[in-house]
């Protein structure tokens, strides 16, 4: 019977290495797309945080957190957050930055 829950286990970290990889996918296209919508160069991206929450608008859903690394001039590097709900762009927090 303990079989059954170490295969559970397995089971649940496999998959959410799976979604946090598909979630990562996720993150890198919605900052291409901010980025060429605003005429910024994009850098690089890298997961903040992702967590389990719930909500009453929401219910239970990953709230995650990306770091965005981006250039308005093409010399300077500028970063700002990026938050997804599940796979959608919640939010994008952009510190003023320097345009050619």
């Amino acid at each position: 019977m303990e079989n059954i829950y170490y295969l559970l286990i397995i089971g649940l970290v496999f998959w959410y290495f799976v979604y946090l990889r598909k979630v990562a996918e996720y993150a890198r296209s919605h900052a291409d797309k901010y980025c060429q919508q605003e005429n910024l160069q994009f850098l690089a991206i890298a997961r903040r945080s992702s967590r389990l929450r719930f909500s009453k608008r929401f219910g239970p859903h990953w709230l995650s957190q990306f770091d965005i690394e981006f250039s308005g001039d093409g010399e300077s590097s500028y970063h700002g957050i990026m938050t997804l709900r599940g796979y959608k762009l919640d939010n994008i927090e952009m510190p003023p930055y320097r345009v050619s």
